[in-house]
C-alpha cells in the first residue's frame, strides 16, 4: 500500500512543487518592486529639493547682484554642481535663458533646446516659479535625471535575467533528467529481455522433451501445444524489449490486417462481456503503413489492456477507427470505461504514474517512446468523460508508395 501511495503521490507532490516556486517566485518580485518604488521615492523627493536649491540659487545671484562686494560663491556652485537634473530656464518673456544637462552635447541650437523644452513639458516635467529682483518672473522647468529611469527600470532588467537563468537552468537539468531516465528504462529493459532469454530456451527444451514422452496421450500434447504459444509470447515479450533503445527495423505492411490480428489476441483473453469493434480487413482497401510490428502491437495491447482495466471488470465496447489526413493515418482507439481526468492528460504518459494497484505505470510510456522515437508519430488523449470513456489516438506518417 505504501508503494502504491507512492506511486500516486509523486507526481501530485511535484505539481504541488511548482505552485510553491511560483508564489515565492512572485513574492520576490512583489518585494523586489516595493522597494525599488522606495528608493525612487527617495531620490524623487531629493531631486526636488535640489530644483528648487537651483531655484532659489539663482534668486539669491540676481538679488546679490545688485550689492556689489557680495560673496555669489555657494549659490554658483550649486548651479554648476547639478549634473544629473535636467532644467531648463525662462526669463520673463518666456524665452530660453539658461539650461543645464540637457542632450548629449553642452552646445545646443535654439531649435533643438526648443524641441527638448517641448518633449519636457509632454512628459510632465515639474515648474517652479523664480522672481528675482526688480520684480522679474522667470521659470525654471525641470525633470527627474535618467539615474531614477534606470533604478525604475531595474527590477525589470533583474526579474527578466533571474528568469532568463532559470529557465536555461531547467531546461538544462530537464534534459540531463530525461537522458538518465532514457538511460535507466533503456538498461532495465535490456536487462528485462537478457533475464527472460534463460528461463525461456530452458522452458522449450522442456515442452519438446515432454511432447516426445506423451506421443500416446493427446490430451497432454493439446495443453503442451497452448504451453508452447505461451512461452512463443514470452519469446515476442523478450524482443520487444530487447529492440528498446535500439533503432527497430520498419516494414510496409496493411495496417488493418494488423489490427485485425491485435483484435484476435486480445480477445481471446478479455472477459466475456468486453466486445470488440474493430475495422473489417475484408471491406477496405489495403492501409499500407510503415511500421515494426511486434513493437506497434506492443503499443495496441496496451491501449487495450488499459481499456479492459477500466471497465472495472463490467460489459463494454472497444472499438477501433481509422482516419486517414493528408500526411497521416490515425487510429482512435475508444473504450467504455471510467474515463480519466483532463488534468491527467499529459500525466498519465510519464514513467511511474498509474492508478492501478499493481504495475508501475510504464506501459503507456513506453508506447509513447515506441510511436514518437521509433515511428516518427505522436500518442495522445484525444478525448475523455468520467463515467462514459476514453479514445486515445495514433497518429504514424503514411506510407506513400514508390513510383514505378
Amino acid at each position: 500500500m505504501l508503494l502504491d501511495w507512492i506511486k500516486m503521490d509523486i507526481y501530485a507532490r511535484k505539481s504541488r512543487w511548482k505552485w510553491y516556486l511560483a508564489v515565492g517566485g512572485l513574492f520576490i518580485v512583489a518585494l523586489s518592486l516595493l522597494y525599488t518604488k522606495h528608493l525612487a521615492d527617495q531620490l524623487v523627493e531629493r531631486e526636488s529639493q535640489q530644483a528648487a536649491q537651483f531655484a532659489e540659487a539663482m534668486r539669491q545671484i540676481s538679488r546679490l547682484d545688485q550689492d556689489l562686494g557680495c560673496d555669489l560663491t555657494l549659490p554658483a556652485r550649486i548651479i554648476s554642481d547639478n549634473n544629473t537634473i535636467p532644467v531648463i530656464v525662462l526669463d520673463e518673456f518666456r524665452r530660453i535663458e539658461l539650461y543645464r544637462n540637457i542632450g548629449s552635447s553642452d552646445s545646443l541650437s535654439a531649435q533643438e533646446l526648443q524641441q527638448a523644452l517641448v518633449r519636457m513639458i509632454e512628459q510632465g516635467a515639474d515648474t517652479i516659479p523664480v522672481r528675482v529682483p526688480p520684480d522679474i518672473d522667470k521659470l525654471v522647468i525641470y525633470s527627474h535625471s535618467n539615474l531614477l529611469a534606470l533604478l525604475r527600470l531595474y527590477p525589470y532588467v533583474q526579474l527578466f535575467l533571474i528568469a532568463a537563468f532559470i529557465a536555461f537552468g531547467y531546461l538544462g537539468f530537464s534534459a540531463a533528467r530525461k537522458a538518465e531516465e532514457n538511460l535507466v528504462w533503456l538498461g532495465m529493459a535490456k536487462e528485462t529481455a537478457h533475464q527472460l532469454g534463460t528461463p525461456i530456451t530452458a522452458i522449450l527444451g522442456w515442452i519438446e522433451a515432454l511432447k516426445a514422452s506423451n506421443q500416446d496421450h493427446p490430451a497432454n500434447l493439446e495443453m503442451l501445444a497452448e504451453l508452447q504459444n505461451d512461452v512463443n509470447r514470452l519469446e515476442l515479450i523478450a524482443d520487444r524489449f530487447s529492440k528498446i533503445g535500439s533503432q527497430p527495423e520498419l516494414r510496409t505492411v496493411n495496417l488493418y490486417r494488423e489490427l485485425e490480428a491485435c483484435r484476435d489476441y486480445m480477445q481471446r483473453r478479455a472477459p466475456r462481456k468486453v466486445t470488440f469493434d474493430f475495422p473489417d480487413s475484408a471491406q477496405h482497401e489495403p492501409l499500407m503503413v510503415q511500421i515494426n510490428p511486434p513493437l506497434f502491437d506492443w503499443v495496441l495491447e496496451n491501449l487495450l489492456r488499459n481499456a479492459i482495466d477500466a471497465m472495472e471488470g463490467g460489459a463494454g465496447v472497444i472499438s477501433v477507427a481509422v482516419r486517414k489526413e493528408p500526411n497521416a493515418v490515425c487510429i482512435d482507439v475508444s473504450d467504455t470505461g471510467k474515463g480519466i481526468p483532463h488534468g491527467k492528460f499529459q500525466t498519465i504518459f510519464k514513467p511511474g504514474y498509474s492508478t492501478k494497484t499493481r504495475g508501475w505505470g510504464l506501459g503507456l510510456s513506453l508506447s509513447k517512446r515506441i510511436v514518437e522515437r521509433y515511428h516518427g508519430g505522436k500518442i495522445f488523449v484525444k478525448s475523455s468523460e468520467l463515467g462514459k470513456g476514453t479514445t486515445f489516438t495514433i497518429r504514424l506518417p503514411l506510407h506513400q508508395p514508390s513510383p514505378t
